[in-house]
């Protein structure tokens, strides 16, 4: 008797198995709403506004020490 799955049975195995992880993706992909314009417009605004305000930090901390020195 050999020990171990056969080559037919190992290679249906394998196969099954990626049809069942192509399955979990795509019901993750369809579990997800697409963004909506505004959506896109609010995250937008808010990173526009992280980068301005650190922007503006940047240029308080460097006029700091312009003027200590």
């Amino acid at each position: 008797m050999r020990k171990g799955a056969s080559p037919d049975w190992t290679l249906f195995a394998h196969i099954a198995n990626r049809v069942v992880m192509n399955e979990k993706h795509s019901s993750k992909a369809k579990a997800v709403a697409p963004t909506t314009r505004e959506d896109r417009l609010k995250a937008a605004l808010k990173a526009n506004m992280a980068k301005r305000k650190a922007q503006a930090r940047a240029r308080a901390a460097d006029k700091n020490n312009k003027e200590k020195e």
